[in-house]
């Protein structure tokens, strides 16, 4: 199997160390290994100067792997019959990486806030896949964590599990209490109104994807002291974050996994 790594973070720099007896130069590979997400203008491909019409190309009977692919990118990708994996549609990947995004969130949020975790409480927006890690992970530092979400079958969820639940509707009354907010929801969650209801030291983590559901202009405004985390996985543990991308890649050739068989999973 003779493989190809674009990309210039550390995870890439692993994903090579982890295949290098296969490494091969891009026209030579059967297997070219692109960033996660693939990319985040629709014009280049992600940690590259490398067109994405251009990789297009040179992906011709290759099978490119990737991640956080979006429906423009789906499309030219089925017009040039482009074989490609979106890593990210499958469970176990996914979990690991909500896994890693967590325990790099607290460690974001440990830096930025002069409070111990223990004596905070602290409100998780959004209980998908990140949520649910958040959340427990946060469960061993303390008792006082407040979970939001709309669906009611999570709002019971987050009861049994032994968190405080708070249900969209009721959220403006809890938000002058939170002393940290960890954010999953990809749209404009804490706009304006709400963040004129939030304490002065309060740390905010926005984990969403773009356009990410803060109003940074207003909490720059409140001097208030907030993270758009992107991309944790890379940037806290990228040897993980490689492993996990080679055994689930190693799963699907050898056919325990198979790339045809996609699964529509709610993006977090």
């Amino acid at each position: 199997m003779k493989v190809h790594v674009l990309g210039e973070d550390n995870r890439s720099n692993y994903l090579r160390t982890l295949y290098k007896e296969e490494i091969e130069s891009i026209d030579k590979c059967e297997i070219l290994f692109c960033p996660i997400p693939f990319t985040r203008d629709n014009v280049y491909v992600n940690q590259t100067n490398k067109l994405i019409d251009e990789v297009i190309a040179l992906s011709k009977n290759k099978l490119l792997i990737t991640g956080a692919v979006n429906e423009k990118i789906i499309t030219k990708f089925k017009e040039n019959e482009i074989k490609y994996i979106d890593i990210l549609d499958y469970e176990e990947f996914s979990i690991l990486n909500a896994q890693a995004t967590s325990e790099g969130a607290i460690k974001k949020a440990i830096e930025l806030t002069n409070k111990t975790l223990c004596e905070s409480n602290i409100l998780i927006l959004g209980y998908g896949r990140i949520g649910k890690c958040l959340a427990h992970n946060l469960s061993g530092f303390t008792s006082k964590i407040y979970v939001e979400a709309r669906k009611q079958k999570d709002i019971a969820l987050i009861k049994t599990m032994g968190y405080n639940e708070i249900d969209l509707e009721i959220l403006d009354d809890y938000l002058d209490k939170m002393d940290i907010i960890f954010n999953t929801i990809p749209h404009l969650i804490l706009d304006k109104r709400r963040i004129d209801m939030l304490k002065d030291n309060i740390c905010i983590i926005d984990l969403a994807s773009a356009p990410g559901g803060v109003d940074f202009e207003e909490l720059s405004k409140r001097n208030i002291k907030v993270s758009w985390y992107l991309g944790v996985p890379s940037k806290d543990f990228p040897y993980s974050a490689a492993m996990y991308i080679k055994k689930t890649v190693d799963k699907i050739l050898r056919g325990e996994e198979t790339w045809e068989k996609r699964l529509t999973l709610k993006r977090l």
